[in-house]
């Protein structure tokens, strides 16, 4: 096969999930679900924060800022994935497989900042109470999130510029559903050595590290809840954090079942189950599972849902 430097005409093959044909009407069914899915579950939160005056707290705004980022991470892998299901075509150019490889880097990363932001968070609010407003103010959050966004925007760029010195084949098969960075290193055709290198570097520095943070908050937040005399106090603080713990546990725990998985068998179902669970499923359910463990995320969604359904009959007055 004819041999691409740095092309942007050069073509891959991204194999999907299955090549059976049979599958593929229920597979874009079943994705294009998803997608409306998180998007509307997604978005539902963030207008619930925002059109709430009792959800403007540090908490709530890091989760608003969780769902935006879940939106756009469903935004840069399914649509092309139903696009491709619906042409019957697995062809995926150069300039798109690389800016797909870019914005799932710079919105997945994301994630995990936030999620150790919120770990943070919760460890002020329970640890440091009296503290906890001086502490989380306005000017902090909203540091902490320019903060996420420059780091990983960096560390996104100095990948795409690695990928950019390797050699591909035209017409290389990615075995996977999405142009995901190791996937894409392992069909190269020149050598990934510096790339290999800088990837682990990264994944320790961006992903244990923030792991280890939310562990450590976690532990103190232990500690601090034993402490407690009043039993009330200690399902508050409970009800606090069991959403974003479960959150961090899907993400983690989904996480690292994918990398298990592609390190050990790549081109197994298994791999592709838990890429699926971890890239897809993950956005689709941070939603919902704040807005069923949370109380004051349940009565936002209500007042919202009501004032929408009551805007019709308030015209209808207004014109009376």
């Amino acid at each position: 096969m004819e041999r691409e430097n740095n092309s942007h005409t050069a073509q891959f093959l991204l194999l999907g999930l299955s090549d059976d044909p049979a599958l593929q009407p229920a597979l874009f069914s079943l994705f294009l679900s998803v997608c409306l899915l998180t998007v509307i579950g997604n978005l539902l939160i963030i207008l619930a924060v925002s059109s709430d005056s009792h959800l403007h707290t540090p908490m709530y705004f890091f989760l608003s800022n969780l769902s935006f980022v879940d939106i756009c991470l469903t935004s840069t892998i399914i649509p092309k994935m139903l696009l491709n299901i619906q042409a019957q075509n697995k062809g995926i150019s150069y300039t798109e497989c690389l800016t797909q490889v870019y914005f799932f880097m710079i919105f997945d990363g994301m994630d995990n900042f936030l999620l150790t932001v919120m770990a943070y968070d919760r460890f002020v609010a329970i640890c440091h109470p009296l503290k906890y407003i001086i502490i989380m103010n306005s000017q902090l959050c909203v540091l902490l999130i320019l903060v996420s966004w420059f780091i990983i925007f960096w560390v996104a760029l100095m990948h795409l510029l690695l990928i950019l010195h390797l050699t591909f084949t035209r017409g290389t098969e990615i075995l996977h559903f999405f142009c995901d960075l190791p996937a894409l290193l392992q069909v190269a055709s020149s050598d990934t050595h510096i790339n290999d290198a800088v990837l682990y570097v990264a994944t320790v520095l961006l992903g244990v590290f923030p792991a280890t943070g939310i562990l450590f908050s976690y532990s103190r937040i232990v500690s601090s809840l034993m402490r407690m005399s009043s039993s009330e106090s200690k399902s508050k603080a409970f009800s606090t954090c069991g959403s974003h713990l479960c959150m961090v546990s899907l993400y983690y725990g989904t996480g690292l079942a994918e990398y298990l998985s592609f390190t050990f068998t790549p081109s197994s179902q298994a791999s592709m189950t838990a890429s699926v669970m971890y890239t897809v499923v993950t956005p689709m359910l941070n939603p919902f599972i704040y807005s069923l463990r949370n109380k004051d995320v349940k009565r936002a969604l209500g007042r919202l849902l009501s004032r929408t359904i009551c805007f019709p009959g308030w015209t209808t007055d207004l014109k009376t």
